[in-house]
């Protein structure tokens, strides 16, 4: 930016010398118009270069916000679906019928004293010991303690667009013989950012992280860890609370 500026003068005084040596007088004032007019246009493209990247991380800013809520619930949802059924579901309206229906159980938790026999059927020795006991008292409604004032209906759509977030689901070994399971909803940024300077679509995908958004999607979970943590950075979070 600062070498197109400083070209930018040298050619206008370049040009000023030339008009003061070779053209007549007379048509100078025509000149000094055109001149005065690239001079305008010049100047609107330094503006609007400056400012194109400033607009366009403002609107991305609000893009983004609309699609992590939805991948907020999409999140919640799963993890809903898992602590009741063991497992994450890969069919989203078959994630959304859940939650019309789900329920949570209520449990509560207590010591009892048991006699256990210690000895042989023969030579009992019976002993008293303390095992913990898990009772359920009842359940309750996932989509009005999850997703009270939430439209999880509408949380498989990318907001403003005609897309449907990607959901894949998965397996991963933790220990020998233990498998976890995973899964990741995502959608391309270029999805989310269409309309905007394709240029600056494209550094955005490249982007390293920091505070920026890593990578080429928009994602919650993973399927190379046990984690649920959506991609973006933290005051997009902060925000919301």
């Amino acid at each position: 930016m600062i070498i197109t500026l400083i070209a930018g003068i040298a050619v206008a005084v370049l040009l000023a010398i030339l008009i003061m040596k070779f053209i007549p007088l007379k048509l100078q004032w025509l000149v000094s118009i055109v001149l005065l007019g690239v001079a305008g246009y010049l100047g609107y493209s330094i503006y609007d270069s400056i400012m194109g990247p400033i607009r366009f991380n403002v609107e991305k800013k609000v893009r983004y916000a609309k699609v992590i809520e939805n991948l907020r619930m999409i999140r919640d949802a799963q993890d809903a679906h898992k602590t009741i059924t063991g497992k994450f579901e890969r069919n989203g309206e078959k994630l959304i019928k859940f939650l019309d229906s789900a329920e949570f159980a209520i449990t509560n938790t207590h010591n009892e004293i048991k006699q256990v026999n210690k000895g042989t059927k023969w030579q009992p020795i019976m002993v008293e010991v303390e095992e913990k006991v898990t009772d359920t008292t009842g359940y309750e409604s996932v989509k009005e303690t999850v997703f009270k004032g939430r439209d999880y209906t509408q949380m498989l759509k990318v907001p403003d667009t005609n897309e449907e977030f990607k959901i894949t689901v998965g397996y991963i070994t933790k220990v020998a013989g233990l498998e976890v399971p995973v899964f990741i909803a995502k959608v391309d940024k270029a999805v989310i950012l269409e309309g905007l300077d394709p240029h600056l679509v494209r550094q955005e995908k490249e982007a390293i992280g920091g505070d920026e958004v890593k990578g080429e999607f928009l994602s919650v979970g993973s399927l190379e860890e046990v984690n649920s943590n959506g991609n973006w950075p933290p005051f997009y979070d902060k925000k919301v609370k």
